[in-house]
């Protein structure tokens, strides 16, 4: 069974990736998911204001001891300190000990980040790079188009700094998805990733704060990804990757039958360790076998938009539909 995949101009042995988080920040953890099956990882993103926040106050106390003792000189070796080279070293380390690409992640917030660091892990090896564009507009003055703008200026200026295959990871939160991963995929993105999730705050009722706390994505959540892969795929020049809600091999399979040419996970693995790859290949080997599937060409995008001899099952007429077919079911309202 051939289960190889083309994701951003790489060539992948199965469409299983390895999504940034606490694993692939572990050279063990990335061995043990090459060695389950992923087929590719992607490292913990690089903030940008984590090491400018680092390195100021590094400057702090180096003067603060330099002022009181010219002997405080020794507490601080020239050749260390804050930066990215923590990071970097994981790139040259994680791309010596597996065989199978190592994608980069960066997350900017200026100009100089964004071009800066994105050259710096060119150099350190990456075979890729992906940007991580965390970016919730909370100045009221900012009109959507000035947001896309941004994701646009960001790809632009990494595109024309650094020749490795570029993927943009994307929310959701636009006036037009379509128009915007269009625009995206015109710019110079070699893939998107659909989608980033922003984390939301909650409230603690007792302490009355805000509370900011993980929670890991689910199932239930694929189907907004799985809808805008099903109505990209074919239509723009980038390969399309889906990157939440992946518990189980089902959830591969629904989204390589939307049109993904990857698929993400990091909650399932952070549940379950690196051994979870193994049983999401093994499961999606399962599924297509009984069907006497031998390439994932067959089922790609097999019920994406532009497949489909009625389009409009994407669209309003769905809506109506889902809506008329619960009513018949539940004619009192029950749920």
């Amino acid at each position: 069974m051939d289960l190889t995949t083309r994701y951003m101009g790489l060539e992948l042995k199965n469409p299983l990736v390895a999504s940034a988080s606490p694993l692939t920040g572990n050279l063990d953890d990335i061995r043990s998911l090459e060695d389950a099956g992923a087929a590719a990882i992607v490292l913990p993103s690089l903030f940008e204001e984590r090491i400018e926040a680092e390195v100021s106050a590094h400057e702090v106390l180096t003067a603060a001891g330099l002022e009181s003792s010219p002997e405080a000189r020794s507490y601080f070796p020239a050749s260390e300190g804050p930066g990215p080279e923590q990071y970097l070293d994981l790139i040259r380390r994680a791309v010596t000990a597996v065989d199978i690409p190592v994608v980069a992640s960066l997350n900017g917030t200026t100009d100089e980040g964004w071009t800066s660091y994105a050259k710096l892990v060119e150099e350190a090896g990456a075979t890729a790079l992906e940007l991580n564009i965390y970016f919730i507009p909370t100045d009221l003055d900012l009109t959507g188009g000035d947001v896309e703008q941004r994701y646009l200026e960001v790809l632009e200026q990494v595109r024309r700094t650094v020749a490795l295959p570029l993927a943009v990871k994307l929310g959701p939160y636009f006036s037009s998805v379509g128009q915007i991963a269009a625009q995206l995929a015109t710019a110079g993105a070699d893939a998107l990733v659909l989608f980033n999730r922003f984390y939301q705050p909650d409230i603690d009722l007792t302490q009355l704060r805000l509370r900011n706390d993980l929670q890991l994505s689910n199932a239930s959540e694929i189907r907004l990804p799985l809808l805008w892969i099903a109505l990209l795929c074919g239509r723009i020049d980038a390969s399309l990757a889906a990157s939440t809600g992946v518990e189980d091999s089902e959830q591969v399979i629904k989204y390589l039958l939307a049109g993904a040419d990857a698929v993400m996970t990091t909650a399932a693995l952070l549940r379950h360790g690196p051994q979870h790859m193994k049983t999401l290949l093994a499961g999606t080997t399962s599924w297509l076998s009984a069907r006497d599937i031998e390439s994932l060409d067959e089922i790609r995008g097999l019920l994406s938009q532009h497949r489909f001899t009625n389009p409009d099952s994407f669209g309003r007429a769905s809506y109506v539909k889902i809506l008329r077919d619960y009513a018949a079911l539940h004619p009192h309202g029950d749920v």
